[in-house]
């Protein structure tokens, strides 16, 4: 009995447990919503290809006398495989997951020997170093949707670039389902090898950064007292703050496969970055603290054609507090994705912060682990990839307010907000003449579950973002033979 398939295209939801985080999340990346300390980043116009198994495109085409007949957007390869194009989904900035669902349909039919099958609606689901493929199944003229049809192995599979600058993943091995293997009628046998697939996504452009910069404004506290027996001066401080965890891995792990700059004598931690030198005053009266840090930080992802498409540095960090609550701001250069335009932003304010608590002892005021919540202007600079309100690292800080105060040497080593490792893990120090450092690494395979970046995650996404900001990406490029 033969039954030409109707396949319906779906597109598959995002998912939006909070990213960039760039974007990816991790910050940089578009429309993220920031409601667990992750994200999910949009993902659009991907291409899937696959040729499902060539001993049985030669059978169809052969001995069955056969046809082979692509619709709905597919097309075949000049290899004899297939692309299904157009996928949409989303990219998981805290697990790492990808969901991509694609356009397209391949029908095998022959009259001779009585079988017309037909599979559509494809969707790629992967999460740590396995994944699957999923397929709307028409047989024996009825349809299944969403069978499980293969499993996809993506341990040994790296990121790759194409000419276009984008990510791509090829030669992912693909083995038969149990489910699957019913479509053939017993010809094959679960854990059968099927041919290996190409994927390809592209990340939504983000929100286009304001054009302007907001009109914040300056903190810049007073280096020296105002009058005898008024607020103090402080003379030497540390601000220790990870921006956000989740969009340090998003910049060094396989996506962005980018680094993180350290400038000013800011230097890398277990918990983000240490921002030194700090000046200004304090009032103990009204707990008032105004304090200027030294250093900044600088991250680069999506090297496209020699140029980093996300470029977001962060310098002269300010903090004022007064009583429990408080303001982050800092000096902001945000490149914009599609058109490549920096703007520059002074005394941007970045974060809220809450439950501030400062201590004062010994001549050195300390504030631990205070909450910190994105701006609606710290949003903007970020390219919508976090929402106003979303949870950043938490910000701690020492200042003496003597030359002989001794200030606390040990940084945190926790308090990330995506729950897991640094995404600056590896080795930092000065390179070059200016004093900047390198933090990370550039992810080399596709995906590990877990908390921190994946060395390896099947994620195709060089596309939007500028933290996720921007306009990253992720575009594979076709598998030959």
């Amino acid at each position: 009995m033969t039954a030409r398939i109707r396949t319906r295209s779906r597109r598959t939801a995002l998912a939006t447990a909070v990213v960039l985080a760039a974007g990816a999340a991790a910050l940089g990346m578009p429309a993220l919503a920031s409601a667990a300390g992750g994200g999910s980043l949009p993902l659009s116009g991907g291409t899937f290809d696959w040729g499902v198994k060539q001993s049985f495109r030669s059978y169809v085409t052969g001995a069955a006398q056969g046809t082979i007949t692509t619709a709905d957007g597919a097309t075949a390869n000049s290899d004899g495989t297939f692309r299904f194009t157009a996928g949409t989904g989303s990219y998981d900035t805290a697990t790492h997951a990808v969901t991509v669902t694609f356009k397209g349909s391949v029908e095998f039919a022959s009259t001779a020997h009585g079988f017309d099958i037909t599979l559509g609606d494809l969707k790629v689901a992967t999460q740590g170093t396995s994944g699957t493929l999923t397929a709307d199944v028409t047989a024996g003229g009825s349809t299944a949707d969403d069978v499980e049809f293969a499993t996809l192995d993506l341990s040994g599979v790296r990121p790759g670039s194409g000419a276009d600058g984008a990510m791509t993943f090829d030669g992912i091995p693909a083995a038969l389902t149990a489910a699957g293997a019913q479509a053939f009628n017993g010809m094959y046998v679960a854990g059968t090898a099927l041919d290996p697939a190409d994927l390809a996504v592209k990340a939504d452009a983000p929100s286009t950064p304001p054009t302007t910069p907001p009109t914040t404004p300056a903190t810049t506290p007073p280096t020296t007292p105002a009058s005898p027996g008024g607020p103090a001066a402080v003379v030497d401080g540390n601000l220790d703050w990870g921006v956000k965890e989740s969009f340090r891995t998003y910049v060094t792990g396989p996506i962005a496969a980018g680094k993180v700059e350290l400038t000013g004598g800011a230097t890398a931690t277990a918990a983000g970055y240490r921002f030194p030198k700090g000046t200004g005053t304090w009032d103990a009266a009204g707990t008032e603290l105004n304090a200027s840090f030294s250093g900044g930080v600088r991250f680069l992802g999506h090297l496209q054609q020699g140029t980093y498409a996300l470029d977001l540095k962060l310098s002269d960090l300010k903090v004022h507090t007064e009583g429990a609550t408080g303001t982050l701001t800092a000096d902001v250069a945000s490149k914009d994705l599609a058109s490549g335009k920096v703007t520059d932003y002074d005394d941007l304010a970045i974060a809220d912060l809450g439950g501030v608590a400062p201590a004062a002892k010994d001549g050195v005021v300390t504030v631990a682990a205070a909450k910190a919540t994105l701006t609606a202007d710290g949003a903007k600079v970020f390219s919508g990839f976090y929402e106003k309100g979303a949870a950043l690292d938490p910000v701690t800080l020492a200042v003496s307010l003597s030359d002989d105060a001794g200030l606390p040497t040990a940084a945190p080593t926790t308090g990330g907000t995506s729950g897991g490792t640094s995404g600056g893990a590896g080795t930092s120090g000065g390179t070059g003449t200016d004093g900047a450092g390198s933090v990370g690494g550039t992810g080399a395979q596709l995906a590990e579950t877990g908390a921190g970046v994946p060395t390896g995650a099947l994620v195709g996404a060089a596309g939007a973002l500028v933290l996720a900001g921007a306009a990253f990406t992720v575009t594979a490029a076709r598998r030959r033979a």
